[in-house]
């Protein structure tokens, strides 16, 4: 059961990283832009679809109602105010409830003849034009909408209001605002829902290609870019950057065959050396220039011993092969085994080396690499530690990450260094008197590339940081 609830978590937890690397990507954004620029299209179509409906429909009321003016006039001027009033009476009662409005009244605004109750309250513009809020007439109707009518003053101070209820109008456009509403709401949603899916395709294969750059980066040369077999621009973008890591596989391992080659090659007839500068030795006398002269020769083939040993050392590493030796490692008790080798080292030299390793932290890996790898930091950190210095060596977890950390107050590493001191044979301008072959931290790299773990080097203001971080 718990399982299953991690399950549901994890896959949560990666659809949420899986969005918002869509919504980061310039792809999306690209999307975006698209989104917008189509939105303003669509706007535009569909206001100029808007504008020359509900215009037409505007435009053919005005028609009308001028229409009907000219009709009245025309009847004004040949029959007089009687034939003007028995015209409106008749169209009054031939469509009592239509959509053509009359109100003749006289200068006290009292009703003469019409279909409306009272004069509007509005004021008319310069053109007599008047827009108002007529209710729906009938006895059971109590809804409102708008009118329009154009005023004209008559002999006698009496008034006439000629207009059209344009319910019809408002309802159409309603009808037309509700319709472009939708259909832009749709367009944008089906837009955003083509640049989502076109995003996600697209950073899925970029995904690709990042996960197999960082799996080279992490030491494995082999990784190649897979193909969607679509056979489109990104296979063939994938097909040249293939043959380009296949001749960077081949040359470095070319180089890497070479260095190896002459690191066993002359291991074997340097301990040949070696021993025959001890026999040498041992025929020498006790006291005597000669037999100091062999004895620094002796180290000095110890010190290139070790060299070879380290370089064939970190090509094994590297080559991945330790890999298949993964076991449960408790890093609780690797440090404090470590710490326990180098606790009398550092009292000789007058350091304190203090210990942070409560609760049993558990990763998988390689227990022998892991703590040759903490042997070499420790051993950098008493190295260049003065004396009365202090060390810290501790491991913790959290978020399912395990961290241990190595800390001195020394001198430190400058910032601009801290990339290059992992390169192999590098070593600092300061420390070059110092004994040592520059290939520590190498190896402490290839083990944390091995374990796919990460490294970091800070201030510890003074000193440095060496903090590992494993997954668990």
């Amino acid at each position: 059961m718990n399982l299953s609830a991690e399950s549901v978590r994890g896959a949560g937890f990666d659809l949420r990283m899986r969005s918002v690397r869509i919504l980061r990507s310039s792809i999306f954004r690209l999307a975006l832009l698209y989104v917008f620029l189509l939105g303003v299209s669509v706007a535009i179509l569909l206001g100029f679809i808007y504008w020359s409906t509900a215009g037409y429909m505007d435009r053919q009321i005005t028609a009308t109602i001028e229409a009907e003016i000219r009709g009245l006039a025309e009847q004004y001027r040949r029959r007089g105010l009687t034939g003007l009033t028995s015209v409106i009476g008749e169209r009054v009662a031939r469509d009592p409830v239509g959509s053509s409005l009359y109100l003749l009244v006289n200068d006290r605004l009292e009703h003469i003849v019409g279909n409306l109750d009272r004069w509007p309250a509005e004021f008319a513009d310069d053109e007599g034009w008047i827009r108002f809020r007529l209710r729906e007439r009938g006895p059971d109707h109590t809804e409102e909408h708008e009118a329009r009518a154009q005023m004209f003053l008559l002999r006698g101070g009496l008034r006439l209001l000629v207009g059209r209820d344009v319910r019809d109008l408002e309802a159409t456009r309603a009808l037309i605002q509700d319709a472009l509403s939708w259909g832009f709401a749709i367009t944008a949603a089906l837009a955003m829902l083509g640049g989502w899916l076109m995003s996600a395709s697209l950073v899925r294969r970029l995904e690709s290609v990042n996960q197999t750059s960082r799996e080279i980066m992490e030491g494995d040369l082999s990784r190649r870019i897979p193909l969607s077999g679509s056979g489109d621009d990104f296979d063939q973008l994938a097909i040249s950057l293939n043959r380009m890591l296949e001749r960077i596989e081949i040359l470095m391992a070319g180089v890497r065959q070479v260095s190896d080659n002459i690191a066993h090659d002359l291991r074997t007839p340097l301990t040949r050396l070696r021993n025959k500068l001890e026999l040498l030795d041992a025929e020498l006398p006790e006291s005597g220039a000669a037999r100091a002269l062999a004895e620094e020769t002796i180290a000095d083939a110890d010190e290139l011993l070790l060299t070879f040993n380290a370089l064939l050392r970190i090509a094994r590493i590297e080559s991945g092969s330790r890999r298949a030796a993964f076991a449960s490692v408790d890093l609780a008790a690797l440090v404090a085994d470590v710490a326990e080798l180098y606790e009398p080292v550092a009292a000789e030299q007058g350091q304190s080396l203090m210990l942070v390793a409560d609760d049993p932290v558990w990763i998988v890996g390689d227990r022998d690499l892991l703590f040759q790898a903490l042997v070499n930091l420790v051993d950098n950190a008493i190295k260049y530690t003065q004396p009365g210095g202090e060390l810290t060596l501790s491991v913790d977890a959290a978020d399912g990450r395990a961290h241990i950390l190595v800390a001195d107050n020394g001198p430190g590493i400058p910032h601009a260094l801290r990339e290059q001191v992992f390169r192999r044979f590098f070593r600092i301008d300061d420390s070059r008197s110092l004994p040592g072959s520059g290939l520590g931290l190498s190896l402490v790299q290839a083990v944390v590339q091995l374990h796919r773990a990460t490294i970091e080097l800070t201030d510890n203001r003074p000193g440095l940081r060496v903090m590992l971080c494993f997954d668990q």
